[in-house]
């Protein structure tokens, strides 16, 4: 038997890889030089998934919250994808680098570091509704490709501005060429060009040395496991790991249906309910028995299916 036919008979008697129904969210503490989609494909693997997805791509040189969805979690991406973010920043003042970060080339700006007031100061400054400009080395696509692929071969694309909204930026550490904030932002906002603006407002350049995720809408790394640690447990505890789909959902007002309105609503049909004393349209989600069925739009005492939940097998 040559070597080529041992191979593909010895990849045929390996048993399929497991690839079960699995619902609910995985809180990954991702780390350096991975992917998104590599640690979501890891993590898929681990937990013999037969459909995954994430809350939100994370660059591969950042870390930390990267929220896994499984089956029907990822109905509810979009929630995340919206989500404002929290994140720990470390700048490096006094420097420019050609990518904002450290894979670029570094440049001394020969100019002098802050005082801790004009760096405050400089922070301050970006609070509230923003315009950003997303940067050249960036996921961000233009007539199909990515922009980081233009600017590898030295082409500049326009880009237009965007609004984004900064919450909030509190200043951690401060001492010599280094700064350590925490950053709550809204969707879309590139913490490297920030981290740029900042500098430039302090008057002395500067780049984003490291870059970790704290949180997402309500989704922390209070309560996140590493790749790791997941490889070192049996299949059923690494399932145990994972959070009910409603952890999405903890901002949506909750409804309690009885059996009747919950099969009802199942069939696509609308519901009279209790009317509310807002009565402006509002997405809430929805249960019976302590199960959730999925989210909905209640409008002037009308509810509205929007997404629902397919029922476990064993229902």
């Amino acid at each position: 038997m040559s070597a080529a036919s041992e191979a593909r008979q010895s990849r045929a008697e390996r048993p399929a890889p497991i690839r079960d129904r699995v619902d609910g969210v995985l809180l990954l503490d991702k780390p350096k030089g991975l992917s998104s989609n590599h640690a979501m494909l890891t993590a898929r693997r681990l937990l013999g998934a037969a459909k995954a997805g994430h809350g939100g791509t994370l660059d591969p040189m950042a870390s930390g919250l990267l929220p896994i969805l499984f089956g029907e979690a990822t109905k509810f991406a979009h929630d995340l994808l919206e989500a404002d973010k929290t994140y720990a920043a470390t700048l490096r003042l006094g420097e420019t680098s050609s990518t904002g970060d450290a894979e670029g080339t570094l440049t001394p700006t020969g100019c002098s570091l802050p005082t801790e007031p004009v760096l405050r100061a400089a922070l301050d400054r970006f609070i509230g509704v923003i315009a950003q400009r997303p940067p050249m080395h960036s996921a961000l696509k233009h007539q199909g490709r990515p922009l980081y692929e233009y600017a590898r071969s030295g082409i500049e694309i326009e880009r237009a501005l965007r609004e984004i909204t900064i919450h909030r930026i509190d200043l951690l550490h401060a001492e010599g060429d280094t700064a350590q904030i925490r950053v709550v932002c809204s969707k879309g906002t590139y913490v490297r060009t920030l981290a740029e603006d900042i500098g430039e407002a302090a008057g002395c350049g500067a780049w984003l040395s490291d870059l970790r995720r704290e949180a997402v809408d309500t989704l922390t790394l209070n309560s996140a496991v590493s790749l790791e640690a997941l490889e070192v447990l049996p299949l059923a505890e690494r399932r145990a790991q994972l959070a009910p789909l409603d952890r999405l959902l903890q901002r949506l007002t909750r409804i309690e249906l009885d059996s009747e309105s919950a099969q009802r609503l199942s069939q696509g049909q609308r519901l009279r309910v209790a009317p509310r004393t807002d009565s402006s349209p509002e997405r809430v989600r929805v249960y019976h028995a302590d199960r959730l069925l999925g989210v909905a739009m209640l409008e002037a005492g009308v509810l509205i299916s929007q997404r629902l939940i397919a029922a476990p097998a064993d229902c």
